[in-house]
């Protein structure tokens, strides 16, 4: 493979910029990302690691090792060749007092409850804030032309088969539509091919791929910027999929409550994050494109070499002094960084969808986490009709939140907790019938990263397994009984839970047995 940057050490670290970097005065030194730090400091769920930690497979090993629910976020402050600069690993994770934090909320005790207030944010689009350039932190220091080299950032190689270094993971790429205007902001991986160009790899039919290919139709490169170092809600609307007529800088503004800050690029003419520590200009220019990957990707696999991709020529870089990269392990299980806050979004948006479609009786909706976040989601309803669990089956597959990549898609009754992944293997052992409750739909739309459909030929076209684990609904007032807590004897034993000597919390119970016993029996 023809690569131009060596993975591991280089010969000779990259050097700073030749030339002087021009500084702006700012007033308020401090990043989005700078108070969202010092708010999770302040749960006590940020890990200061000072140690020496190579960029180079250290820093994402140590992510996999420690990324478990209630794993720490965790800020590189010591890394080998990079002095003065940090990477942020683990920003979420699976950890939901964080995923609230960053939608600004206070950590709630049930990820539906996070869902819930989620899904009514999402609902409250605010355009973004124009001002001035000199305004912004990313401006305190601007290089530009052939003094620039993008490799002073401690780009990372997280798997020991990735093809390259990456600095674009927890990024936030600005593109715009040529004929709308519409404004694009997307996550897209970013592996470095020279100190002025860097790959940006972005799947067929997402927003970024369309823009480019208009541009390049009307025989112009397309500009682009792309921002890390940024708020974590940034990362959060940019790595979801969203309307493609709509600005994700809106979505972003309405969950955090306040209109985000930008400026105009007279580079580009593209709006950028003001508050991003770190970003990058230049152009995509037709028919110029390297050997790009292989990547670690959100599957758990790698996703093949992409041949031909397009690379930005990096014409301007701007960054704050001592800036930090945000940085997103893609994984297997519960050390993906997207797993959780992909579930919330992707469960949010199929419930509202519902809700749109005047489905009644959903109860809840949740997507696996740690099934690559998007891949399994479970809906749970109250039945009230003869047909309703089919009908939410189709519709959550393929309403506009729930159409790309998820797998599986499987409705519970509204006594089940669609997050308590026990619970919902239980109801599918117990209420389905494998004969009459599975579906299967076919030619949907998939993603080329999925290991599953061979020969790679046949992506992104997919399939979808639907599942009904709910009580026969013609049967449903038979059905055999479930055991079920007294709600007496429940709250009994959480009032004495630290007199029993148990240790943590009790389980929190919802479901309890309404009728009363046997005549006879107490």
């Amino acid at each position: 493979m023809d690569m131009s940057v060596r993975v591991g050490a280089a010969e000779g670290e990259p050097q700073r910029a030749k030339a002087e970097a021009k500084t702006i005065a700012r007033a308020a030194n401090a990043s989005d990302l700078d108070a969202w730090l010092e708010k999770v400091e302040a749960l006590g769920e940020l890990k200061r690691i000072t140690a020496e930690v190579d960029p180079d497979l250290e820093a994402a090993t140590i992510t996999y090792l420690v990324g478990g629910e209630k794993s720490p976020a965790l800020l590189f402050e010591n890394i080998k060749g990079h002095p003065g600069h940090r990477a942020l690993y683990n920003m979420i994770g699976c950890n939901l007092s964080r995923f609230c934090l960053m939608i600004g909320e206070q950590p709630v005790d049930h990820p539906l409850k996070a869902v819930q207030i989620l899904q009514q944010k999402l609902g409250r689009k605010m355009p973004p804030k124009e001002i001035s350039a000199d305004q912004a932190i990313c401006n305190q220091n601007i290089v530009e032309g052939d003094d620039i080299d993008i490799r002073i950032f401690p780009a990372q190689r997280m798997w020991p088969l990735d093809g390259g270094m990456y600095l674009g993971t927890g990024d936030a790429v600005v593109t715009k539509d040529p004929e709308t205007g519409r404004i694009n902001v997307g996550t897209y991986r970013m592996m470095i091919k020279g100190p002025r160009e860097v790959g940006v790899y972005t799947s067929p039919g997402k927003d970024a791929t369309i823009d480019r290919e208009k541009w390049w139709k009307m025989g112009k490169p397309m500009p682009i910027a792309a921002a890390y170092g940024i708020d974590p809600l940034l990362f959060l609307v940019a790595a979801t999929s969203l309307p493609k007529t709509e600005c994700e800088y809106e979505y972003y503004s309405g969950i955090n409550g306040a209109p985000i800050e930008v400026f105009t690029s007279e580079l580009t003419g593209l709006p950028l994050p003001a508050r991003a520590e770190i970003v990058l200009e230049g152009f995509l220019y037709p028919d110029e494109t390297f050997a790009e990957g292989p990547f670690g990707e959100f599957t758990g696999y790698y996703g093949r070499p992409s041949g031909a991709t397009p690379f930005m020529r990096v014409e301007r870089v701007r960054y704050r002094d001592n800036p930090t990269l945000t940085c997103a392990l893609m994984a297997d299980t519960a050390a993906n960084e997207a797993g959780l806050f992909w579930a919330a979004l992707r469960s949010a948006g199929i419930w509202a969808d519902l809700q749109k479609l005047g489905v009644p009786g959903i109860k809840g909706v949740w997507s696996i986490p740690e099934a690559a976040g998007w891949g399994i989601t479970v809906v749970s309803i109250k039945q009230m009709y003869a047909g309703h669990a089919a009908q939410v089956m189709a519709l959550a597959a393929q309403c506009t939140a729930g159409a790309y990549f998820g797998k599986y898609v499987i409705v519970v009754d509204d006594d089940v907790d669609p997050t308590n992944v026990n619970q919902v293997l239980w109801a599918m052992a117990t209420r389905s019938r494998p004969a009459q409750s599975i579906d299967i739909l076919r030619e949907t739309w998939s993603t080329y990263l999925d290991p599953s459909l061979n020969p790679p030929e046949i992506r992104p076209w997919g399939s979808k397994c639907l599942i009904n684990a709910c009580m026969d609904y013609r049967f449903i007032k038979t059905f055999s009984k479930r055991t079920k807590l007294s709600k007496g004897a429940y709250e009994n034993v959480v009032a004495r839970w630290q007199e029993l000597g148990l240790s943590g919390s009790p389980p929190v119970i919802s479901v309890f047995e309404d009728e009363k016993s046997s005549e006879g029996v107490s």
